[in-house]
């Protein structure tokens, strides 16, 4: 959206684009005291956790305000792995990346050693555990999740090396109920489920959306409550058909956007009875 289309609505930014900033995300509070157990706990003592839900709960973003959180922590190293279905080979060289080793895939374990050296030593000067943040981690090899296990423990299982931070849809509980990696499974300290919300839980989202964006009258109460109902309970879905809907009222200059415009996008019968009127039909007739 050019800035000519922000200052129509006052706006600092689209409040629907996918690019927002921080300030920008809303946190429900069960979702707040997830990430305040991860800062103050897991992060400290290593191990595994847990974020599920269907596509368009939020899991990426909650990774996002974590990573946001532990950043300006000096003594926190942040690895995001960024290509979950890597094979072994490409682990390692992303694992060396990101601490800085010089890590030869070819040899195994020499890269195993070196990269469990490396967490033992940041372990001992900062008290913290790395932290690798996985996202759609559904797509991880049964032999990578056993690499990374094995990786991240140390003295028989007692000490924990690294915080392993996993994110994905119902595939990835499927995966993990497998007999090969139910080690992994049986290791994972925090876990949140991401569901389907009820409209009046999108509503504060939708809110503050708009709120942050600079103009909390941007919509009519009855186009949030509208947008809220028809949205499926899926976050992803809401703030697409806002989307749609900032687009249309900016294309002809709405003053606000209101429920009339929502019916004209989205209700079938109205586009059909539209139609029937439209000049070219009247002609044709």
């Amino acid at each position: 959206m050019n800035t000519k289309l922000l200052s129509l609505y006052g706006l600092k930014w689209n409040p629907f684009s996918s690019e927002l900033p921080i300030e920008a995300l809303y946190l429900a509070p069960r979702q707040e005291e997830f990430l305040w157990r991860l800062e103050h706990s897991l992060v400290r003592e290593g191990g595994f956790a847990l974020i599920t839900g269907e596509p368009g709960t939020g899991k990426s973003v909650l990774l996002r305000l974590l990573a946001e959180r532990l950043a300006p922590l000096r003594e926190v190293s942040l690895a995001p792995i960024e290509r979950p279905q890597s094979n072994l080979g490409d682990f390692y060289r992303e694992m060396g990346e990101r601490f800085g080793l010089a890590i030869r895939p070819h040899n195994r374990w020499t890269s195993f050693k070196m990269l469990r050296e490396g967490f033992l030593a940041h372990i001992e000067q900062t008290l913290f555990r790395p932290v690798l943040l996985i996202d759609e981690a559904q797509e991880l090899t049964e032999d990578l999740f056993k690499e990374i296990r094995v990786l991240s423990s140390h003295s028989f299982d007692s000490r924990p090396l690294l915080t392993i931070i996993l994110a994905g849809d119902g595939r990835l509980l499927e995966k993990l109920a497998r007999p090969d990696l139910l080690p992994v499974h049986s290791r994972i300290r925090a876990r949140l489920l991401l569901e389907a919300l009820p409209s009046g839980e999108l509503r504060p989202y939708l809110e503050h959306l708009l709120e942050a964006a600079g103009n909390p009258a941007l919509m009519t109460p009855g186009l949030v409550a509208t947008l809220c109902d028809h949205s499926l309970g899926n976050l992803r879905a809401m703030v697409n058909l806002g989307a749609q809907l900032l687009d249309a009222a900016a294309q002809r200059e709405l003053p606000q956007l209101d429920e009339k415009l929502f019916l004209e996008l989205f209700d079938p019968n109205r586009r059909r009875d539209s139609r029937r009127r439209s000049p070219r039909t009247q002609g044709a007739l």
